[in-house]
């Protein structure tokens, strides 16, 4: 109860940062949430299923492409793009997961298999003119009113509609933790052939995680296509939006439920505060050498991430004196 009121404040507080912002400070932490919510599907996937994808741009891309091409070309509700993505990238993810396990592709070589999928996707999409090929789609301008049918308003809009989104995350992860998939997931996570033996069906789980993680990757391009006002190829289904997406996780605690706020909270602005800056400094890829300093330190110092150690240091403060004292001896008592 204590950590789920702490997360209630910590949402009041970002809700209330929200209402006083600056359009940057918006345009930001709506990068944050959005990234948040999209590293609780790969949290879910390798956290809680344990297994291993570096391509979720392309299930992120096949969510952007669903809701711009149905909305610029047809005209349709974004909403309406949301659900074909989610079932595009669901079904996706399902044939991914079948042909790999079918044939004993596994553990690093299906993370392989994730990139050589995007990055296939990515140069298909480049070339694909119905999709706008390398010169992208662009949505209509913002008008300024707030249309809830067809997901268009102000910065503000969209960030309460990320910060809505990243709760969303949250409690299903938890929930999803704390029920029979969970644990079924999480054995089979720890221990495949063990998990086996007592009768779990892993195949079957595997591809039910991987799509269920796909799909709601989808709907976290969807929006963030739609909060961006274009995409291209390169930046929507890139490598960079691959690891923007796993880096929140890592950073953060894999597998926990918090984990990939913390992370996204920590890394993205430094990501951001780093590009401006080598900009500046005429030095091109510093973010990605911040990046790597990051993961070194995380990796060294804090292994499990940084919720964790916040998690184990609440918990040492609200240890009774009597365990952290040095003891009197029987002499001295």
């Amino acid at each position: 109860m204590k950590r789920w009121l702490a997360g209630g404040m910590l949402f009041v507080i970002l809700a209330l940062v929200g209402a006083v912002s600056n359009s940057y400070v918006l345009s930001l932490m709506t990068i944050v949430l959005l990234f948040t919510f999209m590293g609780q599907s790969w949290n879910l996937m390798l956290g809680i299923g344990g297994q291993l994808s570096i391509g979720h741009a392309l299930f992120v891309g096949l969510g952007a492409y669903s809701v711009a091409v149905l909305d610029i070309k047809y005209g349709l509700s974004p909403w309406i793009g949301l659900l074909l993505g989610m079932v595009i990238a669901g079904s996706v993810g399902a044939v991914m997961a079948w042909l790999s396990f079918r044939f004993e592709v596994r553990g690093i070589y299906f993370a392989l298999l994730t990139i050589a999928a995007a990055e296939f996707a990515r140069i298909m999409f480049s070339g694909w003119e119905f999709v706008g090929a390398m010169q992208g789609l662009f949505f209509p301008a913002p008008s300024g009113t707030i249309d809830i049918s067809m997901l268009r308003g102000d910065a503000r809009f969209y960030y309460f509609l990320a910060l809505a989104l990243a709760a969303l995350g949250i409690v299903g992860t938890e929930f999803i933790s704390r029920s029979y998939l969970g644990y079924v997931w999480r054995a089979m996570r720890d221990d495949d052939e063990a998990a086996r033996a007592l009768g779990v069906r892993t195949f079957r789980h595997k591809i039910l995680v991987i799509s269920i993680s796909a799909a709601a990757a989808a709907v976290g391009g969807g929006i963030l296509a739609l909060v961006q006002g274009s995409i291209f190829p390169d930046s929507i289904m890139g490598m960079g939006i691959s690891v923007d997406v796993l880096i929140g996780p890592v950073v953060g605690g894999l597998g926990t439920t918090f984990g990939p706020l913390v992370g996204s909270l920590a890394a993205i602005p430094l990501n951001h505060l780093m590009s401006a800056l080598g900009d500046s400094l005429g030095i091109p890829g510093l973010n990605n050498i911040a990046y790597g300093i990051v993961l070194i330190l995380v990796v060294w110092l804090l292994p499990d991430g940084i919720w964790p150690a916040i998690v184990r240091l609440y918990k040492a403060i609200q240890l009774p004196s009597s365990v952290w004292l040095p003891q009197p001896r029987k002499a001295e008592r």
